[in-house]
């Protein structure tokens, strides 16, 4: 979900030194809650700015420089390798998801191998 704009929090924050409503009208004419009103106001108090705070950056990738290049010579050694297999041959200690991902970035497709067994289901 997006933060709220600045223009928005500048009008709720003037509505609430206005006075003349309470925090519940406020947030009835604004569709915000009263929960974010009281952080709102709380941080302008504590910080001194009704800015949004800035996003998390999230985990940082299991493949970033040299690993990277390891995975490729892995693949490139061993194309049919599982994802498992491409993560223990280039010595990377993450999950398949992890690789999976990787070769996503990377624009490489995983294809399925002629080389495996026939399905036993067979043509329908």
């Amino acid at each position: 979900m997006a933060a709220y704009s600045m223009d928005l929090r500048e009008r709720v924050v003037a509505a609430c030194d206005d006075g003349t409503d309470t925090r519940a009208e406020v947030a009835e004419r604004f569709c915000v809650s009263q929960s974010w009103i009281r952080r709102l106001l709380q941080r302008r108090r504590e910080a001194g700015s009704i800015a949004p705070r800035p996003r998390g950056g999230g985990q940082t990738p299991a493949f970033g420089g040299e690993a990277v290049g390891r995975l490729r010579e892995a693949l490139a050694a061993q194309p049919d390798a599982t994802l498992k297999e491409l993560a223990r041959a280039s010595g990377v200690a993450c999950s398949t998801s992890a690789v999976d991902r990787a070769l996503h970035r990377l624009g490489i497709t995983r294809e399925k191998s002629r080389s495996g067994p026939p399905s036993r289901t067979g043509p329908s």
